[in-house]
């Protein structure tokens, strides 16, 4: 029988730390939380210092049955969750459900899941932060009284299901004004100069315009630059300067959690959903070579703070890779510049120097081992010399008022960009500009031609998932471990699509901005927002207490709520638009409204005139391979109340429709698995030769053979602990999204 027992959240967690403990120690999982708020109240007590109620989460009983179990026959109980608050409140919860052991019960912290890493961890066992479960605990709450509050409140003015988030409706703000901003942008011209000058000692070469009488040059119509050519065309031209120097430049610091997710996009194409899910599998084990390995660091952190044993690591793996000149002769740490960096963890990096991403292709899956070699070299880069360049600045006079200038740098040595271009689509080397190499100060120059080039300003970039990300780092929104949740649920709510990879605020995601903004000017507000998370730093700090926080935030919330309460009927009314169309049924006015499925024309009438329709043309029918069962035309894809479905071509001579096949066929009889809905409206997958066969399935099924025992295909399937994955239906085996996406890449090419 085990001495000690240690719970962590993650099964595979679990599975890498008992190859480093011996039989003394059981370890069991609790799948994430197993305690929350209530799902169907507020389950906060305004009126008594936001008291919370915290109830067990549905399908943790189980969970929870075995944690005291396994307990009560323990004589100590180590809590090694996540090192963060998050962590930090689910070892909380858990100490409370076993609230009979609490002398026996200690928290440990795995920063990372190696051998040394966990003899760190149980070797320093102390009692749990109670001021990170009070700053998790205040943010969960802030957001409860928000998303609770609030949402109803555009359930009223708009429809029923849309949701407000303290920091997601702050994102899709931020979203909203850049679109607008880039709306309004009216370009203005300006002209640039170019000379195309030669001498005696060198070829053709060309210089910009740089000053005009010792000003930037601002050019801004055909005109000005004309009479500008004509004046530069009556000039002598000769050197004024020739300087050569060797410029260092240095690298970059290694991986936060920002700064990874903005790369992994960049050069991966991940999204920040998918990269902090391969993270997290990278931190809790991989298996390698048939063992259970952590590979990196903590993967949830805003700090750039390398530890004397990585540094110590990473400059051996530089020896050995790189040789010795491109070793430093003293490690570099970098400070962090932002105020607000908690510091709790070091950087993202490699835990096992002996195993570099070239001994492990091929031996763990693709996408792991591409951002395991992002970390990897991103690490070794930080450590590494300074890239030189060679850098020659020529500046050329034409008469007294006009200076042109002919600037290039040529690589000398790589340094750390040689670990830059090891990366995956990692750095292109910068294309050597051509400078004359033989011209002297004082040289006299030919002037062979003057080029004028007309230009104009750009608006603002859309935003992408990479740039998002950097936006709300820098502006002190929402932390490490929130950026790819806020993404997502805008997602889900159809505030943003993407669009080639940008994201752009859908028609509903600009009406629930504008209402939100106009109703709760200072709640959904950038700079309050950064505020609120340096007021929960300090609670983290133990400067604040968690009440006095949420009271500060909730008195002007409530003052804003309870103003507009009574609003909501005339919010609605103004919500309406004009349609210009008369009712076929009564005559009156059509206006157009918000309902669940978007915009839709509605009788000015209403309730005496219930007549609706969809607003604008339908979308013309999509030409399908398929051929009606009953009369033999061509099938169509349609657009109705319920999404998509195949309708004859023949309509209305024939009625024939049925649901879209899935690609998927049926395992008990081989016809095509559609989508259905049940009586009570709910969603799921059956056989097209229902009744004849029964098959079904509440899991969409996708067209993926399982890679075990290559069933022909898999389910999608979700739960709170482990996100979304798939499963085989026939072997039980469980696989990640990623699995279905890489099934579409090799699909589509």
């Amino acid at each position: 029988m085990a001495k000690n027992l240690l719970i962590v959240e993650s099964p595979s967690k679990a599975n890498t730390l008992k190859k480093y403990l011996g039989k003394d120690f059981d370890v069991k999982a609790s799948v994430g939380h197993i305690r929350d708020l209530p799902p169907k109240q507020l389950g906060i007590d305004v009126d008594h210092d936001f008291e919370p109620t915290y109830s067990t989460i549905r399908g943790k009983g189980k969970i929870i049955k075995q944690l005291k179990d396994a307990a009560k026959s323990a004589e100590m109980v180590y809590l090694g969750t996540d090192p963060d608050r998050e962590g930090e409140a689910i070892a909380w919860h858990i100490a409370e459900i076993l609230n009979g052991r609490k002398k026996d019960i200690v928290r440990v912290l795995f920063h990372e899941i190696t051998k040394s890493g966990v003899q760190t961890g149980l070797s320093n066992p102390h009692e749990i932060n109670a001021n990170l479960v009070d700053a998790q605990q205040a943010r969960r709450i802030l957001d409860r009284l928000v998303g609770y509050q609030v949402s109803p409140f555009l359930w009223r003015t708009l429809y029923r299901g849309l949701s407000a988030g303290r920091v997601q409706s702050v994102a899709l703000r931020i979203i909203v004004e850049r679109e607008r901003e880039i709306e309004a942008f009216v370009p203005e011209e300006y002209w640039s100069l170019h000379a195309t000058l030669s001498s005696d000692n060198s070829g053709d070469f060309v210089a910009d315009l740089y000053k005009i009488q010792g000003k930037d040059p601002e050019i801004g119509s055909e005109e000005e630059v004309n009479d500008i050519v004509a004046n530069i065309k009556k000039q002598s031209f000769s050197v004024d300067s020739v300087e050569k120097k060797t410029i260092s430049k240095n690298p970059y610091p290694p991986y936060t959690t920002s700064t990874l997710q903005q790369d992994a996009a960049h050069k991966l194409g991940f999204s920040p959903k998918r990269t902090m899910a391969l993270a997290q599998q990278l931190y809790e084990g991989v298996n390698v070579f048939g063992d259970s390995v952590g590979l990196i660091t903590y993967m949830r952190t805003d700090s750039t703070r390398l530890a004397n044993e990585a540094l110590a690591g990473s400059r051996s793996a530089i020896q050995e890779w790189a040789g010795e000149k491109y070793t430093p002769n003293n490690p570099r740490q970098f400070s962090n510049k932002k105020s607000q960096v908690q510091d709790a963890h070091e950087a993202i990096r490699p835990t096992q120097w002996e195993l570099p991403p070239e001994k492990l292709k091929g031996q763990i899956p693709k996408d792991l081992w591409k951002l395991y070699s992002l970390i990897w070299y991103r690490l070794l880069g930080s450590q590494m010399t300074p890239a030189k360049y060679a850098r020659t600045t020529i500046d050329i006079s034409a008469g007294d008022d006009y200076l042109f200038r002919c600037s290039g740098s040529i690589l000398k040595f790589d340094g750390y960009l040689k670990a830059y271009t090891a990366m995956p689509n990692g750095y292109e080397a910068e294309k050597d500009s051509t400078v004359p190499e033989h011209l002297t100060e004082g040289e006299t120059l030919t002037l062979e031609e003057l080029e004028p080039k007309q230009h104009f300003t750009n608006p603002p970039a859309h935003y992408n998932e990479s740039s998002l990300i950097k936006e709300l780092d820098n502006q002190g929104i929402g932390r490490p471990s929130t950026y790819s949740q806020i993404i997502t649920t805008l997602y889900d709510r159809d505030y943003v699509r993407r669009e080639k990879k940008t994201l752009i605020p859908t028609e509903l995601g600009y009406t629930v901005n504008d209402v939100l903004v106009k109703y709760f000017p200072k709640i959904f507000n950038t700079k309050f927002t950064a505020q609120m998370e340096e007021e929960l730093d300090k609670i983290e700090e133990g400067k604040d207490q968690w009440v006095d926080v949420v009271k500060e935030f909730y008195k002007p919330f409530k003052k804003s709520l309870d103003a507009v309460q009574s609003k909501s009927k005339d919010i609605r009314e103004s919500l309406q638009e004009d349609s210009g169309e008369k009712c076929e049924k009564c005559g009156r006015e059509m206006v157009i409204k918000w309902g669940r499925n978007g915009k839709f024309l509605a009788c000015s009438g209403y309730p005496e005139c219930k007549n609706t329709k969809p607003v604008g043309e339908e979308e013309a029918p999509e030409e399908t391979d398929e051929i009606c069962d009953k009369c033999g035309s061509p099938m169509v894809i349609k657009s109705g109340r319920y999404g998509k479905f195949l309708a004859c071509s023949n309509y209305p001579k024939c009625k024939n429709t049925k649901p879209i096949p899935l690609g998927v066929k049926c395992p008990e009889d081989g016809g095509d698995l559609v989508q259905r809905q049940s009586r009570r409206g709910k969603v799921f997958y059956g056989c097209a030769n229902y009744p004849d066969c029964k098959f079904a399935s509440w899991d969409k099924p996708v067209p993926v053979d399982c890679p075990k025992c290559e069933a022909h295909f898999l389910v999608e399937k979700r739960t709170k602990a482990k996100g979304e994955f798939l499963r085989c239906l026939n072997c039980k085996s469980e696989f990640p999204m990623e699995l279905a996406q890489d099934e579409e890449v090799e699909g589509a090419t």
